[in-house]
């Protein structure tokens, strides 16, 4: 700890902006993890398998039930808004899905994308720290007296090297965040899309009498 807290002091305040930084990033994260994975995730594939034999079996009301069983999740909210207007025409039921879409997916889309924005501030942060304290440890060389070089010279390198570590430090792990709440993102999103249609198409083709397959 006093090696940290040694470093810490020696990258001046470049490293309080860095670990601000930080601390956003971390809440980002949590706040996106809770969300994304207990929050608007599921099971899409049982999910909709359920629905489909309901709507087959022409039990739209209990298959609109099942929708408000999860009420929090993404796939139900936009799967109810199709089957509420599921003895409406096909526009009906398009307009229905495509509301009830545009209005969830910013929510699981906010704020994911700032975790990156957030690892590009903190590395530049550390490489403004750098170039500081190299800047230092030239002016160390130019202008301290013999006695005092030494000593500002080490302190110029401690503050490039330790800025330059602690930002690396911040932003590797905020892009592996970035990375990994990216992809749930899109795997929530991507069976929105597709169930989404499929519905679409099963209740268009129950309201025209037609086989539903």
């Amino acid at each position: 700890m006093a090696a940290i807290a040694e470093a810490f002091r020696d990258g001046g305040i470049w490293m309080y902006i860095i670990l601000a930084t930080s601390v956003v990033a971390l809440g980002v994260s949590l706040e996106r993890f809770f969300f994304l994975f207990f929050k608007y995730n599921m099971n899409a594939h049982a999910f909709m398998a359920q629905i489909q034999k309901l709507v087959m079996a022409d039990n739209v009301d209990r298959a609109i039930k099942l929708c408000n069983a999860a009420p929090s999740r993404a796939l139900p909210q936009v799967i109810k808004a199709g089957l509420t207007r599921a003895n409406k025409g096909e526009v009906e039921i398009q307009n229905a899905i495509e509301e009830a879409t545009l209005e969830i997916v910013p929510k699981i889309q906010k704020r994911t994308p700032s975790l990156a924005t957030i690892a590009n501030i903190a590395t530049l942060m550390g490489l403004l720290g750098t170039i500081m304290g190299l800047i230092e440890a030239f002016e160390a060389l130019e202008r301290a007296t013999p006695e005092n070089r030494q000593r500002m010279l080490s302190r110029g390198i401690a503050m490039a090297m330790n800025t330059t570590a602690f930002g690396l430090i911040v932003a590797i792990p905020t892009l592996v965040a970035h990375l990994i709440l990216g992809g749930i993102t899109k795997k929530i999103l991507n069976e929105i899309d597709m169930y989404s249609v499929k519905l679409e198409n099963l209740l268009v083709t129950r309201g025209k009498g037609g086989p539903v397959e």
